[in-house]
Parts: C-alpha cells; sequence; structure tokens
C-alpha cells in the first residue's frame, strides 16, 4: 500500500482517485453481446454460456427437484447461519414498511402517497471465484417484502452446469420465483430484453465483475432500470491510536480479498499506528486463501496520515467509501459527520464482513464516489411511490382560482378550463 504523510489538500484528489480502465473497448464488445442476446435470444445464450462459462446447457431452468437435492447439500451449520441472518435482514427491512399517510392540505383536498411493488424484478449473483449468496438474501428479502410479483434470479453454473447449493438454498428461503443458470452480461441481457425462456424484467439488481457493471449501465441507456452504477468494492478505514493493528488489517483484507480491482483506504491520526498494520497485513495474508488476489488490490490502495480528526473526516467525506469503519475514540460521535459513505461501522467492534452477512443491513452499497449521491439498496430500491389526490366539489372551489390564475400566466389554457368546467357548470 502507498503512504502519504500530512498531505496537502490540492494532493487528496490524487491519492484518493479509484482505479480506472479504458471503458471504450469494454463498452463495444459488452454492447455486441447484449445486441446478440436481443436479437438471437436463448441460441445467443447458449453460445455464450459455453464460449465464457465452457458448459453446453440443454436448459437454463432450475427446477424443484435440483432446489430440493441443492438443499441436502448444505450443512445445517450453514442453514442456521443463512436463516439467522434471513431473520436480521428481514426483521431491520421490514421496518421500512410505510403506511400511506393522507395528507388535507386544504378543506376538502386529500393527498396522499402509496408505496406499491415493482412488478417484475432480475437479481443478479455472480458464481465465479466467490458464490455471493449472502447478496441473494440481501436483494430477495426486501424483493419479496416490497410485494413484487416476480423475483428472477440469474446466476452463473459451473463446469457442470449446475448452481452452488448455497445459492439455491438462499433462493429458497427468501422466495425467488424463477431461477436460471445463466450467467455475465448474457445474464443481464437476457433479463433486458427477454428470451424464449427468461423473461424480460423491469428493473435489475446485483453485483458483478467489469463486464456485468458495463452491461447494467448501457442497458439502463436503453430503459431498463438498474440498482446503481457500482464498480469494485471498496472500505475505508478510520483508525486513531486507540486502534488495534490487528483488526485495522483484518478490515482492510476482508475488502482487499473481494478481488483484484478493489481498494482499500486507512486514514490515521497515528504516524505510528502505519508499520504495525503493515506488519499484521503481511502476517495475515500468509494465512488466507485469496491472498494473491488481495495482494493485487493492495497495489491500488493507500494508508494515509493526517494531522487531525477534523481533517480526516473532511478527506473521507471527500471519498464517500462505500465502507466507512471509524475504529476510534468517539466513534458515535464522529459518525454524526459523516455525509458521504454508504454504510458506516461505529467501534471497534463493528467490523465490515458482519454487515456483509448478518447484521441486517443492506450490503449492495454504491461505489467508485457514488455514496456522494446514491443511497444503498433498501426496501424503496422495489418499489415505485404512488401519488394521488381526491378533491371534494367544495375541495375544488377552494383552489379553483390559484389553479386557474397559475394555468392562465403559464398560457395554458386548457388546463384552467379544466376547473372553470367543473366549478361553473
Amino acid at each position: 500500500m502507498k503512504v502519504y504523510k500530512f498531505p496537502s489538500e490540492s494532493e487528496w484528489p490524487s491519492l484518493l482517485a479509484r482505479p480506472v480502465m479504458d471503458s471504450s473497448a469494454l463498452e463495444a464488445k459488452v454492447m455486441a453481446v447484449l445486441k446478440d442476446v436481443q436479437a438471437n435470444g436463448d441460441q445467443a445464450l447458449r453460445n455464450y454460456t459455453r464460449q465464457f462459462d465452457g458448459v453446453d446447457m440443454a436448459q437454463f431452468t432450475v427446477g424443484q427437484e435440483e432446489i430440493t437435492n441443492a438443499a441436502t447439500m448444505v450443512s445445517s451449520e450453514l442453514k442456521n447461519a443463512i436463516q439467522q441472518a434471513a431473520a436480521n435482514i428481514r426483521q431491520f427491512h421490514a421496518a421500512q414498511q410505510q403506511v400511506p399517510e393522507f395528507i388535507e392540505t386544504m378543506p376538502g383536498i386529500r393527498c396522499w402517497r402509496k408505496s406499491v411493488g415493482i412488478e417484475k424484478v432480475g437479481l443478479y449473483i455472480p458464481g465465479g471465484t466467490a458464490p455471493l449468496f449472502s447478496t441473494l438474501l440481501m436483494l430477495g428479502i426486501p424483493a419479496t417484502l416490497a410485494g413484487c410479483r416476480e423475483i428472477i434470479l440469474c446466476s452463473p453454473p459451473d463446469k457442470n452446469g449446475q448452481l452452488h447449493p448455497a445459492i439455491l438454498y438462499a433462493a429458497s428461503v427468501v422466495g425467488v420465483t424463477r431461477i436460471f443458470k445463466l450467467g455475465g452480461v448474457q445474464a443481464i441481457g437476457a433479463m433486458a430484453y427477454g428470451t424464449e425462456t427468461v423473461p424480460k424484467v423491469y428493473k435489475i439488481f446485483g453485483p458483478g465483475n467489469q463486464y456485468v457493471t458495463c452491461a447494467k449501465q448501457l442497458i439502463q441507456q436503453s430503459g431498463i432500470a438498474i440498482d446503481m452504477p457500482a464498480g469494485p468494492s471498496e472500505v475505508a478505514v478510520f483508525a486513531d491510536e486507540t486502534a488495534s493493528p490487528s483488526f485495522v488489517a483484518a478490515d482492510l483484507l476482508s475488502q482487499a480479498e473481494h478481488g483484484s480491482d478493489s481498494q482499500v483506504l486507512l486514514v490515521t491520526t497515528s504516524e505510528s499506528l502505519i508499520p504495525l498494520v503493515e506488519q499484521q497485513i503481511e502476517q495475515q495474508l500468509e494465512s488466507l486463501p485469496r491472498a494473491e488476489i488481495a495482494r493485487k488490490a493492495l497495489v491500488n490502495s493507500t494508508m494515509v496520515v493526517v494531522r487531525d480528526t477534523q481533517t480526516a473526516m473532511d478527506l473521507l467525506n471527500r471519498y464517500a467509501a462505500e465502507h466507512l469503519i471509524l475504529a476510534c475514540r468517539d466513534a458515535e460521535g464522529l459518525a454524526r459527520m459523516v455525509i458521504n459513505a454508504g454504510s458506516v461501522f461505529i467501534g471497534h467492534f463493528s467490523p465490515e464482513s458482519v454487515g456483509d452477512y448478518a447484521s441486517g443491513t443492506n450490503h449492495t452499497l454504491p461505489t467508485n464516489g457514488y455514496a456522494t449521491a446514491y443511497s444503498g439498496v433498501s426496501l424503496d430500491s422495489f418499489v415505485k411511490k404512488i401519488t394521488f389526490q381526491q378533491l371534494t366539489e367544495n375541495g375544488l372551489k377552494n383552489i379553483s382560482q390559484t389553479v386557474i390564475e397559475m394555468a392562465t400566466a403559464e398560457g395554458l389554457d386548457a388546463h384552467a378550463n379544466a376547473v372553470r368546467y367543473r366549478i361553473t357548470n
């Protein structure tokens, strides 16, 4: 990791920069696949699954027998863990449900807003180096709570044409309605456009590699909604002299092992903490199965020493991390200073991995600085909020002159007449 000591504010943009890749060539490749899927449907899906996943698929649909058999391959310990995580996630997201509140803005005028579940949603769950069944809980549970009628799951098959048993078990826990053994750009295209087998959905959720992310951004341009712009996963840690070097190193590595394009950032007011964390990182890497992936991520990662807490928080708000850990004294007080972050972990005993799996909050979060304007996935992500208004005859009379004056001033006489005809006839 690169180390910067007491950088000036003018240096912040360069030291906080995320890894950048040339997207023009990537977009051309992804667009070609999307167009092929749109034009040729299931045949294109078979071709790309053979090319990218190395397996010939007779059919993409997962049947009930496969789901039942998968449950027998999941240990009772993992089943219990999934059930506990699901219960916490369900409890946290159920509290986000809203009952319509009727507001009488004037006598005889009643307005309200109602949340309605998006009818058809698509969930993409990666299955490559790490089958992210935890993400299925994070997406499937709020989709079910929101009342989405169709919840479509796509996840890439292994070399035997199967999905990871834990993914299928988690799908049964959350209430997914249809499952397809389908990954990559072709899966995004199938859900965006529909094929003979895969239904078209209205909004697509879920993480993926650079190709999947690019595909989601491209289909958004053609009118298909997505959860949010997303890039490689990231974590920022603020640590002072009270922090444990082993805890901090473990937090940085837990994010770095996601992928070689992940990024981690340590900001500290304690210069002496830096070598201690570096030593712990090297020690802990020795026992990690994904050590090489983590090492590559650390090349694009940074440690920054600043003079005081205020500077640290200013820098971290500028970075707008996906995950922000406050490993310091008065962490709860500092949390009130956070204005840009996807999810915040307060204190020495709040590791980011707990939020990734089981505390209850959602781990599908904005990356790449999008936390300045975007929220993480929540129940709201799966609903549309429709406004309603109802006027009595007297209510219309009470507001009639206001509407007529405004419509006439804008030169929209038909708008004014829609009111005039009702109060004069």
